[in-house]
């Protein structure tokens, strides 16, 4: 079993940027594909980015524009969503994920979650 934790979520302006990490206890992350997700109030969560377990494969989510990358660091176990452009619209709670097998966009097919970090978009 995994246990993940997110953080790095806060309070950031228009425009500014956000990297938020998510650190596996019990297996290791690097065992696990790894995606980040929102869901943002009455709105149903979203996939945003995955990660293969290897790093070298990621799909990011089309809509994102290039605006967030996902990154894994296998030596610290943690795996991070770099959040750049960010719009009042991007204000949700962000959770990562795990699963075994492909970095798949759909959040029932992802086995582990973490609880989640609230970013909040606002001037």
């Amino acid at each position: 079993q995994v246990q993940l934790t997110e953080s790095g979520g806060g309070l950031v302006q228009p425009g500014g940027s956000l990297t938020l990490s998510c650190t596996a206890s019990g297996d290791a992350l690097d065992t696990c594909t790894t995606a980040w997700f929102r869901q943002a109030p009455g709105k149903e969560r979203e996939f945003l980015a995955a990660i293969s377990c290897r790093g070298n494969r990621r799909n990011h989510a089309t809509f994102l524009e290039g605006r967030f990358t996902i990154l894994r660091d296998s030596a610290e176990n943690t795996v991070f969503l770099q959040m750049a452009s960010l719009e009042p619209e991007d204000t949700a709670v962000y959770y990562c994920a795990t699963r075994v097998g492909d970095e798949n966009i759909y959040n029932d097919q992802y086995d582990n979650w973490g609880q989640g970090t609230q970013v909040t978009v606002s001037s």
